[in-house]
């Protein structure tokens, strides 16, 4: 069957993940890393989100065994996309380290500000454009995907705005102590 050797595949990925992750798996780091729409743990250690994935993993397995095909492209879409989040987070662990360093007192706070405003409006310019895609999506599964995008994307817009709240904030403190 398709499906087995896929999984097979998906299973050994997995398992090179497992051993990849298994050094740094108790490692805490300052903050959770992860988008919970992505993971719904939230905690500071990686073996906690390894641990998740394994559990979609078999989520999929049963889906499989169940032949519940809607569920089956979901569950492997979530499966893959965990894995590759994992991934991308173990190859950034050199630049993490630095994480704890302090950051220069003096940051141009307005070049920070205009920065941010400029990626606020290329995320929402990016938020009308899947929006107007999916009013002319024939599939369900196409439209599905637009709508996924889409809250990515209002999540990512929610945190640029928490930002630039954040960052000026930041402009009134100083500016008050001048």
């Amino acid at each position: 069957m398709k499906s087995a050797g896929l999984l097979q595949q998906l299973d050994m990925q997995l398992e090179q993940l497992a051993r990849a992750v298994e050094p740094h798996a108790n490692n805490r780091t300052a903050q959770a890393r992860f988008d919970i729409k992505l993971f719904h743990c939230h905690t500071t250690r990686l073996g906690d989100y390894l641990l998740e994935v394994r559990q979609t993993m078999e989520q999929l397995k049963q889906s499989v065994r169940d032949n519940r095909m809607e569920s089956v492209a979901w569950m492997a879409e979530r499966v893959v996309m965990q894995m590759s989040a994992l991934q991308r987070e173990l190859a950034t662990q050199k630049m993490r380290r630095s994480e704890s360093r302090p950051v220069p007192v003096k940051e141009n706070l307005y070049e920070k500000l205009a920065e941010h405003q400029d990626f606020e409006r290329r995320l929402r310019a990016m938020i009308i454009d899947r929006e107007s895609l999916l009013a002319v999506q024939e599939t369900l599964a196409q439209q599905q995907q637009l709508q996924r995008e889409v809250a990515a994307l209002e999540g990512r817009l929610q945190r640029c705005l928490q930002a630039i709240k954040r960052i000026e904030h930041n402009i009134e403190n100083r500016e008050r102590s001048s």
